[in-house]
């Protein structure tokens, strides 16, 4: 379940880049837990004969970071390297891929003694001129924006999933308090051999499977945008507030580190005490910024301004930090659609301490 900081590490890996017509952004950030579990990889052109393919994954590790950075490293090469993807069957190129990294990471020195016993989620994405694949292990997930909502994602592989919860009890464990033997939190993954040496069962048949949940979804021109995420942005952000906020922000902004970012710290500030990563893959028929909801966005960081300076001028309660946060949140400010009053929390604390310079070091929370 893992241990927690006394205080967030917010720093922030990013990344970015472009090709055969798609804009990606990264942001990954390690929050309250003691470990950076989580990896990425994200390419556009795969060269030879897939300069026109593109390939974005995100990992979320569980039990220490081994199989997530070995995967992030080796699931690209695993897949198109297999006969089934070579032979242009990309849904059982994927699938044979996911099976043999896993069949292959057994034999890693770490892995084969027990010493290491972590495990990883993935979820991934080739993206063609025409097609859009997704392969989903395990609890990260894949949303597809069209034309401002999100019209796919991928399922979460959770125990208490009846189908999950079948196999796992037909090889001998239990699901108990919604993991599998009240341990893990997730019914599909690559690595966490402990749960895989049921040797009369074949390899998906496991208590936890490496097996893929795969999509092939043809490309719109309303296609605005692609999120791969883990579980520490969905946990406390639907489908919908990632849509619209990432709509939101690209009205704002071409950066698309900046808006993975957002993202980000909106997810810390609403709770999320997970490590973070999100990728967003950008298709040409995205909104694009406009100086209308550039002034927009100016005149609410105004507003917000100008109620901070109002609370403090006239509130008794002037060293309330929770006073503030309950004022402005039942002011007529309209917050960010999709990230909420959490969205503008950095915002926020800048202007009260400007305010307020004497309580520079108060932590804020919600």
């Amino acid at each position: 379940m893992g241990a927690f900081l006394e205080k967030p590490i917010t720093s922030k890996l990013n990344e970015n880049g472009e090709g055969n017509g798609l804009r990606y952004g990264v942001s990954s950030m390690q929050g309250w837990r003691c470990e950076m579990e989580d990896a990425h990889f994200a390419r556009t052109n795969l060269g030879d004969d897939l300069t026109d393919w593109s390939y974005f994954a995100v990992f979320d590790g569980h039990a220490g970071f081994k199989v997530s950075e070995h995967c992030a490293k080796h699931l690209l090469e695993a897949i198109i390297h297999t006969e089934e993807f070579r032979n242009s069957d990309v849904v059982k190129g994927i699938h044979s891929g996911f099976l043999k990294l896993d069949s292959k990471m057994r034999d890693l020195p770490e892995l084969a003694s027990g010493a290491d016993k972590s495990g990883t989620t993935a979820v991934c994405a080739f993206i063609s001129n025409e097609n859009i694949y997704i392969a989903n292990c395990g609890d990260s997930r894949a949303v597809i924006c069209r034309n401002g909502v999100p019209v796919f994602s991928t399922q979460d592989h959770k125990p208490i999933l009846p189908s999950e919860k079948e196999r796992i009890v037909n090889a001998g464990g239990s699901v108990m308090i919604q993991r599998v033997n009240g341990s893990l939190a997730v019914s599909r993954a690559l690595g966490d051999y402990d749960y895989k040496n049921v040797s009369e069962l074949g390899q998906c048949q496991q208590l936890v499977s490496p097996e893929p949940e795969i999509f092939c979804k043809e490309r719109d021109v309303q296609d605005y945008f692609l999120v791969l995420a883990c579980d520490g942005v969905w946990d406390v952000m639907s489908n919908e507030a990632v849509c619209s906020f990432v709509h939101s922000r690209l009205r704002v902004s071409e950066d698309l580190e900046w808006i993975c970012n957002q993202v980000i710290d909106t997810c810390l500030h609403k709770g999320s005490r997970d490590n973070m990563s999100i990728i967003l893959i950008v298709f040409p028929g995205a909104p694009k910024p406009s100086p209308e909801t550039i002034e927009k966005e100016e005149e609410l960081e105004r507003n917000i301004r100008k109620t901070i300076k109002e609370f403090t001028e006239k509130s008794e309660a002037v060293y309330d930090v929770s006073s503030l946060m309950h004022y402005l949140a039942g002011s007529s400010i309209e917050w960010p659609e999709g990230g909420g009053i959490e969205s503008k929390y950095k915002l926020i604390t800048e202007v009260f301490k400007e305010v307020c310079p004497d309580l520079a070091d108060t932590e804020f929370e919600f």
